[in-house]
């Protein structure tokens, strides 16, 4: 699956671009500010249905502008004729509609999966530095790309906990007891699906993590991930619900269950929060990220867009040098790349000897500056 046409209409300082993308590499170079990631996080909008860096849909609305749009033509690898068109407005004060091959979703969820897609973004220093939350956010996504039934058990846990610490906060009224007990079980239900499919995950996701870190940092480190629930070690999700109940009540939320998954990341032995560089900690993530590519793929059959933001900042030469020969290989599908630095993307470019466009960004406008076909380049 690969994308063939973008539309971009009033989307964050996007006013208006129609660009036709190169199946395998597409480079969008510019200063800072001019756009590039708002561009990426167009194509992320129409595989998630949300954005990447926004919680509400509203603000990715230009400014003075009453809506946005967002248009995609994707292809089939194999098959040029196959299309599928996806497409996202909404404006201001209003429903958002997004719609497949123009049927128009009754639940969003349905979507996702259909276009997969993997975003590194300098934002995901997060993973590192910030709580548990960063962390679960990443499992699920790539859970949730290749499994339906997780993002179904996933949703009706987080609603069923969101009962319950409704239920705790119920001041100077007696707890319904039988309530309880059934929104106990049926967290331990939905919780022990989820924590299952997480453990599973991180049995594929570590070594393949350790196999790209290792190949990526010139075997440099040691780093591993693991995996902390409070469902380890075979304990039962009701049990611990029932037993905590008399504590949650006076802590007026629910100490216990999945919701306080993490995935813990270490450089020989420590944690990286702390003893990694910020090079150590970058090369951490994007291993991480291909991981992720890597074990969608082999889930799906299908090669997962790759959306690269502002990816060598931070980066020594080597560890450049060996991403770039990485993402060269043929099995990474479809790749868009930011970066400030056009010498650096000359490079790339110079290095790949693949199929390419080359886009200057500026001032939220998008121009082809290059091309594998010269007869494409202006």
């Amino acid at each position: 699956m690969y994308l063939k046409q973008l539309a971009v209409s009033n989307f964050k300082n996007i006013e208006q671009i129609d660009i036709n993308c190169s199946p395998v590499l597409n480079c969008f170079e510019g200063n800072n500010g001019e756009g590039k990631t708002n561009l990426l996080d167009g194509i992320y909008y129409l595989s998630m249905c949300k954005s990447k860096f926004l919680s509400s849909d509203y603000p990715n609305i230009r400014d003075s502008e009453e809506y946005f749009l967002l248009k995609a033509r994707y292809a089939d690898a194999s098959d040029d004729e196959t299309e599928i068109r996806v497409s996202c407005g909404i404006k201001r004060n209003g429903k958002k509609s997004f719609k497949c091959n123009d049927k128009e979703y009754k639940k969003l969820s349905e979507h996702i999966g259909i276009i997969p897609l993997v975003f590194v973004t300098p934002s995901d220093s997060a993973l590192i530095t910030d709580g548990s939350e960063e962390r679960r956010k990443f499992i699920n996504s790539v859970i949730s790309q290749t499994d339906k039934t997780y993002l179904d058990a996933l949703m009706r846990y987080n609603n069923l906990l969101a009962n319950r610490n409704k239920l705790l906060k119920s001041k100077g009224q007696p707890i319904d007891a039988g309530l309880m007990d059934t929104l106990n079980e049926q967290m331990a239900r939905y919780g022990t699906a989820v924590f299952a499919k997480r453990r599973a995950l991180l049995e594929t996701l570590n070594p393949a993590f350790n196999e790209i870190y290792a190949a990526i940092s010139g075997e440099k480190e040691t780093v591993s991930l693991s995996y902390r629930s409070d469902l380890s070690d075979g304990k039962d999700l009701k049990q611990l619900l029932d037993e905590t109940a008399d504590r949650d009540r006076i802590l007026q939320y629910t100490s216990t269950g999945i919701h306080r998954d993490d995935l813990i990341m270490t450089m020989s032995g420590r944690p990286l929060k702390y003893s990694g560089s910020q090079g150590q900690q970058k090369t951490c993530i994007i291993a991480m990220k291909m991981a992720q590519f890597r074990i969608i793929k082999q889930s799906s059959g299908i090669a997962p867009l790759l959306l690269l933001d502002d990816i060598f900042d931070k980066l020594d030469t080597g560890r450049v040098e060996r991403l770039i020969a990485f993402v060269s290989e043929k099995n990474f599908g479809q790749i868009f790349l930011t970066d400030s630095n056009k010498n650096r993307l000359d490079v790339l470019l110079r290095a790949t000897a693949t199929h390419y466009k080359l886009f200057n960004v500026s001032g939220g406008n998008v121009t082809l500056q290059q091309s594998s076909d010269s007869r494409e380049t202006q």
